[in-house]
């Protein structure tokens, strides 16, 4: 069985998906609500097992060895992003990674993946961003701190205990059980917006949006397949890979994508680039595609109507 961390948040849930499609068993842990997603609770006995779990406890997460056997871990669970205080965001998930690592080594798994971030590449001029690129050795915000050295936690773990690391480094996600008002894009807003016929506000602290800003957008559902199909891969040539789209889409696209689903929505974006936004980039994911065979399965045209009838039958 494949344990996930974080199991039952957007990632992870389609993550799940993507493993059971593949013909694994998974164990999520959950911190909060153990309410299992729709797309993932028709499993038969046995194949999907909740259990709630707050990763800081490490006899809690040693527990869940006794009663499951694990072979691989995708480590998704992670702080609130918007803790105040850097020192206790950084506590917070440096314990659940120490005993999620922990458990990797007293339990033999096979391979261990870790959530890092599209934003360790932030301060980085090449074009595309590429894996085997020098980073930064600082960052602007607490994540990418985080990530860079969670990066590192695993690799020298998995080297002492036997166990192969991943490090995935997550492009701009979105999708089902995802955040409406994600700090770091606006696309989520735009579209909850329209199905909910609000006003889309991107009054601060919500990012701006331009029709000519671009990010390296993924569907959830590719997402969670990248992830399943580098957890299941007989062997891997890397230790880090870019998880995403592997190309810039323009904010704009995606306005004109949710205009054409609803179009009541009448999105209009203003033209030009934020003047106070970074330079845009996207991943590169020729090591993902040539070690896995993966695809994105889901261009803006076909998320955006996949990602609207979600909503439609759902509160967020």
């Amino acid at each position: 069985m494949i344990l996930i961390t974080g199991g039952l948040g957007s990632i992870g849930s389609h993550t799940a998906r993507a493993l059971l499609d593949l013909g694994e068993s998974v164990v999520l842990t959950a911190h909060r609500s153990t309410r299992l997603p729709e797309y993932v609770a028709d499993e038969p006995g046995g194949r999907v097992v909740v259990e709630p779990l707050d990763t800081a406890d490490e006899a809690a997460f040693l527990g869940i060895g006794r009663r499951h056997e694990i072979t691989g871990i995708v480590h998704l669970a992670a702080a609130r992003y918007d803790l105040p205080d850097p020192v206790e965001y950084l506590r917070a998930d440096t314990l659940g990674l120490l005993n999620a690592l922990k458990a990797a080594t007293a339990w033999g798994v096979r391979r261990f993946s870790v959530a890092s971030t599209i934003g360790v590449y932030a301060g980085v001029d090449e074009v595309p961003w590429r894996e085997d690129t020098p980073l930064p050795v600082v960052a602007a915000h607490q994540i990418p701190v985080f990530k860079k050295t969670a990066e590192l936690f695993a690799s020298l773990a998995g080297d002492s205990a036997g166990f192969d690391t991943v490090s995935l480094r997550i492009g701009t996600i979105w999708g089902p059980l995802g955040v409406p008002d994600n700090p770091f894009t606006p696309l989520p807003r735009l579209l909850s917006a329209a199905v909910w016929g609000e006003d889309p506000d991107l009054t601060p602290p919500r990012p701006p949006a331009y029709a000519e800003d671009g990010t390296d957008l993924c569907y959830v559902k590719d997402c969670g397949r990248a992830i399943a199909l580098l957890m299941l891969a007989e062997r891997l040539n890397h230790r880090v890979y870019n998880v995403s789209s592997g190309r810039l889409v323009r904010y704009g696209e995606v306005a004109d994508a949710i205009n054409a689903v609803i179009p009541d929505a009448d999105i209009t974006l203003p033209e030009g680039r934020n003047p106070d936004r970074p330079p845009d980039n996207y991943l590169d994911i020729t090591r993902l595609r040539a070690d896995t065979g993966f695809r994105p399965e889901y261009d803006v045209e076909r998320a955006v109507p996949d990602y609207v009838d979600w909503l439609k039958r759902h509160d967020r």
